[in-house]
């Protein structure tokens, strides 16, 4: 029977078969070749490793417990609780409501040899109890999405954004950290003002311990011919250090 398929969404399924099939590498995971992780079609592949190397390179939060615990919120592939476990991490829960993001995750944990360290759930956020590190890494423009491709690129009025500044402080041990992944191309684009941001952050009853900051590494950031060219050259990716005020 014939159907009718938008180009953007057959290009997408094409690259979609292919990163799974071949894997993307991560160097933020180690080693040399480094390892791969497998995209599932619908799920945002990890190619841009800035924001990657943030997490594995940040100092963990000081006088963590032996068995201490993370989470993951949005994990999408699974490569952000990929890392925290390679960092050590003894138990990361990594959540996310997409059934195909938490399939996609379940299985590059399994292909790394991650399955005892990282337990994938089915939830919206958070999961019970309570973490000594949260790590999101939440869609970087506050914008409709036009596909299931584009939910890990942009998120409606900044939901996701607001539900885990909202949520964080419940869900932190009383020395535990919050760790937010944030790229600052909405405030470019006049999407989202940096007042606005922190005005966000001090609601939810949480500080800024600190911030590290990273520039743009991808193709975008040098194509000159993008129309979104000088915002993405100027772009700067942070992780945001948070806690209970």
């Amino acid at each position: 029977m014939a159907s009718v398929i938008a180009l953007r969404e057959l290009l997408g399924l094409n690259s979609a078969s292919e990163w799974r099939k071949n894997g993307v590498p991560v160097a933020a995971l180690g080693a040399s070749p480094h390892p791969r992780i497998h995209p599932h079609y619908g799920v945002f592949s990890p190619l841009r490793g800035e924001y990657l190397q943030l997490v594995a390179d940040a100092a963990l939060p000081a006088s963590l417990p032996a068995d201490w615990v993370a989470f993951d919120i949005g994990t999408g592939t699974g490569v952000l609780a990929a890392i925290l476990a390679r960092r050590g991490c003894p138990v990361v829960l990594a959540t996310d409501q997409d059934p195909r993001a938490v399939a996609c995750a379940q299985d590059n944990v399994q292909r790394l040899g991650l399955q005892q360290q990282v337990q994938v759930l089915s939830a919206d956020m958070f999961p019970p109890g309570q973490a000594d590190l949260v790590v999101c890494n939440p869609p970087w423009l506050p914008l409709a999405a036009g596909s299931s491709l584009e939910r890990a690129v942009y998120d409606e009025g900044g939901r996701m954004l607001a539900a885990f500044l909202g949520g964080l402080r419940a869900h932190l041990q009383p020395q535990g950290q919050g760790w937010l992944i944030l790229s600052d191309l909405a405030e470019r684009l006049g999407l989202r003002s940096r007042q606005a941001l922190l005005q966000q952050i001090d609601v939810a009853g949480l500080q800024v311990l600190g911030r590290i900051d990273t520039r743009p590494q991808h193709r975008k950031s040098r194509d000159t011919t993008d129309p979104l060219h000088a915002a993405r050259a100027a772009e700067i990716t942070s992780l945001w250090r948070l806690g209970p005020a």
